[in-house]
């Protein structure tokens, strides 16, 4: 190969970029001391730009094309060369290219909580987080303030910035929008829009960009506020709670009943539960409100203690139907209108034949079949 091969060879003939990262924002050629040749060709693709940079100055920019370097599509290069009647000879350039596609799946998030004043909860401390895309609209603008003399430009490195562009005008945003916590999820598209012109007023001129989606995905609440949160709504979906007492009585009675290791103790604790159950289910039939009406006139009414604990009253059936399932006993103090004391219920003559009573017979054996 000859001398005059070789320095052909050494002259750039096609310009381009393939952009396989999908995060690059901007990528200079790499020269790497070869000149551009005359006719040489530029191929900018579909959402590229292509910048040329002499000694610092930027020059032409080529838009999406298939381009043949020379003296007429490079005017201001050619000033700045002082090529006044063409160029025969290769020439020194940088060329930048830009993307001007959107860059997505890039988030923004609150490091810190955002100390709000809510007319229901007073201050309290919130979270945001959601999600953008960044896209260059001014080259110019963009080599000039972030890429200076980088070869290479990604989203990466303008993040940290958008993001705390975002979220300081989200704190602006919220801090006037007097919008309730509570209701702050309802407006979660409006906020977006809002914010999302804040953000663009603040770097389109500056920087060269465009922020064509912005989102605001959550504004959380701190954990305890949450519980609090759910312990409100939980009472709320109780409603009465007199009718939750009475379940919640009924789930314990359900769980002392299969409980057979709990005892006797635990059995006269059933009953005595039992019992007040049915006295609140009786009484729920009367007028909400209302107190339970007296005994029937003649008829006795019965106090048993369990655990040092007064249960009653209890009518004589009430009595009967205790005895006979084991839940009184002998020994268990009783006490109605007339006695003196607590007694034991084998000692008083109304409930001592109930515990005297022979027991059932068995049934017979069933007749074989012939």
């Amino acid at each position: 190969m000859g001398l005059f091969d070789k320095l052909r060879n050494e002259l750039v003939d096609i310009i381009e970029w393939v952009d396989n990262t999908g995060r690059a924002l901007v990528w200079r050629f790499p020269r790497y001391q070869n000149e551009i040749k005359n006719g040489a060709q530029l191929i900018v693709r579909p959402g590229q730009k292509a910048i040329f940079v002499y000694r610092g100055q930027l020059a032409d920019v080529f838009e999406p094309g298939n381009y043949t370097l020379k003296t007429e599509n490079l005017p201001i290069l050619s000033t700045l060369q002082g090529w006044k009647y063409g160029f025969n000879s290769p020439f020194k350039s940088e060329v930048y290219f830009v993307s001007t596609r959107q860059i997505t799946d890039l988030k923004w998030g609150t490091p810190n909580p955002i100390i709000l004043r809510d007319a229901d909860f007073g201050p309290v401390r919130v979270r945001a987080f959601g999600t953008y895309t960044v896209k260059a609209v001014d080259p110019k603008a963009l080599l000039k303030e972030l890429v200076g003399t980088d070869a290479e430009f990604d989203a990466d490195e303008i993040t940290e910035l958008l993001r705390s562009i975002i979220v300081t005008a989200f704190s602006d945003m919220l801090g006037s929008s007097k919008v309730a916590v509570l209701d702050l999820a309802a407006h979660y598209r409006d906020m977006s829009d809002q914010l999302r012109k804040m953000v663009v007023e603040r770097v389109d001129d500056e920087y060269g960009l465009d922020i064509p989606t912005l989102l605001l995905v959550n504004v959380s609440l701190p954990e305890d506020v949450e519980k609090a949160l759910d312990t409100r709504s939980s009472m709320g979906i109780v409603g009465d709670m007199n009718r939750f007492q009475q379940f919640q009585t009924g789930q314990a009675i359900t769980a002392a009943a299969n409980n057979p290791a709990g005892g006797g103790a635990s059995e006269g604790l059933g009953l005595g539960m039992g019992l007040a159950m049915a006295n609140r289910m009786a009484g729920a039939f009367g007028a909400p409100g209302t107190a339970a009406p007296p005994p029937v006139p003649g008829a006795v009414a019965w106090h048993i203690a369990v655990n040092g604990q007064q249960q009653g009253p209890f009518s004589a059936q009430q009595m009967a139907e205790g005895i006979a399932g084991g839940h009184i006993n002998r020994d268990t103090l009783v006490w109605s209108t007339g006695m003196g004391e607590w007694t034991a219920a084998g000692q008083v003559p109304q409930l001592a034949g109930s515990f005297n009573a022979p027991p059932a017979p068995p049934a017979p054996p069933p007749v074989p079949s012939k």
